[in-house]
């Protein structure tokens, strides 16, 4: 081959290389910036509603009842354009408003639609948004998913480019991510929280030939983007979304204080009833706890609490963890209830642990109502 030849082939080599690896880049970054999520279970089946007899056909051959009018084709297709009009009146109402509002850290939505408006909305968001919904619990207005995989977190090199549609599944990010939406009713309208909870999977020995799945701090900024997504989903623009997000203002400092000396251990939250007990629906959102009940009026919730660096070990002792903990099947450990009492004071709100019957913790159940403290006051912070 001729040098001068050889020279244009490896040129034209070297300017394919540089192409394709510009590409892997920019695409690199356009999938770091997205959204991906893949549940780890399996949907269900589709269920017709008990409410729906059958689907609703195409309204372009609805046979309207007969009219004066309807001789002619003039008049059929008025009498058509009548029902059709009657019938989107029906279905799609006027755009509610939405907000984003925030307290520190904290930030949550407030619609003026209703709870009984918000829930179909709110399943159907995470159903669209690549999750699967595991728990909903309309009396305590919990909605939570199963455990997810965000896909736009794996770098989509030259090989996944390439032959990643044949072989995707054995890639994975190691980490996985569930999500609880709470809808409570507010005194401005329907409230909703939503909060994150992550594991990472991790190895367990020095060999690195073997992994376990252990807690990864919340992400913020997950809550957030969902929330911004989920403005759209009640109405909102994408434009009006992105401001409101925009506009939240600088957190406020830390108004939380743990007290473990004395009789009586608490956390005392230096602000009014509503901001608290607004605080701590998120910190036990946040920090794993299931919430079977709360009363506003008395300033309790009834939870329970299964620590996930237990719930993690147990699972990973155990063959089968992946489907344990990423599957359909709930929580195989049974926790004892508590009663997280929220009650103002001069100067804010102070919490504390009860037994099931409202009684002060004592033996054993005051250790664990000390951890519960401490979680909370880790959240709050």
């Amino acid at each position: 081959m001729k040098p001068a030849a050889y020279l244009v082939r490896l040129v034209a080599l070297a300017l394919a290389v540089s192409t394709l690896a510009a590409c892997s880049i920019n695409e690199y970054l356009d999938e770091r910036s997205k959204i991906d999520y893949k549940s780890a279970g399996k949907l269900p089946p589709l269920d017709i509603p008990p409410d729906l007899a059958s689907p609703r056909g195409d309204g372009r051959f609805t046979i309207p009842e007969r009219a004066a009018d309807a001789r002619t084709a003039s008049g059929f297709e008025r009498s058509r354009a009548a029902a059709q009009g009657t019938r989107a009146a029906t279905v799609l109402p006027a755009t509610p408003g939405v907000r984003m509002e925030r307290l520190g850290a904290d930030r949550w939505l407030v619609t003026d639609l209703s709870p009984d408006q918000v829930w179909p909305l709110l399943r159907e968001f995470w159903q669209e948004s690549g999750f699967i919904v595991q728990t909903e619990s309309p009396e305590t207005g919990i909605i939570e998913t199963d455990w997810a995989e965000n896909r736009a977190k794996i770098p989509l090199d030259f090989v996944r480019r390439t032959i990643g549609k044949a072989l995707d599944q054995l890639y994975s990010t190691g980490e996985r991510d569930k999500f609880r939406t709470r809808v409570e009713r507010g005194p401005n309208g329907t409230e909703i929280y939503v909060s994150h909870r992550g594991m990472i999977e991790v190895y367990s020995t020095r060999e690195q030939d073997q992994t376990v799945w252990q807690p990864r701090p919340s992400e913020p900024e997950l809550e957030i983007e969902f929330m911004r997504r989920m403005m759209v989903k009640l109405g909102a623009t994408q434009e009006r979304a992105q401001e409101a997000v925009a506009a939240a203002g600088t957190p406020a400092a830390a108004r939380a204080k743990l007290v473990a000396e004395g009789d009586r251990p608490r956390v005392e939250i230096a602000e009014s009833f509503d901001r608290a007990w607004r605080q701590i629906g998120l910190a036990l959102d946040r920090g794993g706890f299931t919430v079977d009940d709360r009363d506003r009026s008395l300033g309790v919730y009834f939870v329970r609490y299964i620590d996930p660096e237990a719930q993690a070990k147990a699972a990973n002792a155990r063959p089968g963890f992946f489907s344990r903990m990423f599957g359909f099947k709930k929580e195989e450990q049974v926790s004892q209830q508590f009663q997280l009492k929220a009650e103002a004071t001069g100067n804010g709100t102070v919490v504390t642990v009860l037994d099931r019957e409202g009684k002060a913790v004592a033996g054993l159940d005051r250790d664990t109502a000390s951890k519960i403290l401490t979680l909370l006051h880790e959240q709050l912070k």
